[in-house]
């Protein structure tokens, strides 16, 4: 259940800040919000998205408020190269930049929904409790090196 969106006119930077706002999100969700976004990233995207969903209305037999956007990747396409006359007969080259999207859905259920949300808490206790221990690492270790450099001048 996916949908490509090829050599778009809108550069990868703008779609990306759209597909940030989206990624994750339920279908009904992201409709909502990207109808109410005046940018044109969200109307690209708003597409796709519901090409994405008649794919998987008709072709996997899904229904609408169970889907969930697993993933929408927006790289790099190719660029157009223009330019804008200067001083003395220079050019100043322009790049406009082309963009590849693609949105995969999948399908939420309740179960998987709990324990994603258990598995993301306790990867976020773990990461905690990684940081911590650096950062007490890092205090450690510098603050012997700080007290010996003063005593060595």
């Amino acid at each position: 259940m996916r949908a490509y969106l090829r050599s778009t006119r809108i550069a990868p930077k703008k779609a990306n800040v759209i597909a940030r706002m989206v990624r994750g999100c339920t279908v009904p969700e992201a409709i909502d919000s990207l109808e109410h976004t005046n940018k044109k990233a969200a109307r690209l995207i708003l597409a796709l998205l519901k090409s994405a969903v008649a794919n998987a209305t008709h072709n996997n037999k899904q229904r609408v408020e169970e889907l969930v956007i697993r993933s929408i990747v927006v790289n790099q396409g190719k660029s157009y190269r223009r330019g804008v006359p200067m001083a003395r007969g220079r050019m100043r080259p322009i790049r406009k930049f082309l963009s590849h999207i693609e949105i995969v859905l999948g399908v939420s259920s309740d179960d998987e929904g709990a324990k994603s949300g258990a598995k993301a808490s306790q990867k976020a206790e773990k990461t905690v409790k990684r940081s911590a221990s650096k950062k007490q690492g890092t205090k450690k270790s510098s603050s012997p090196s700080s007290s010996s450099s003063p005593s060595s001048k």
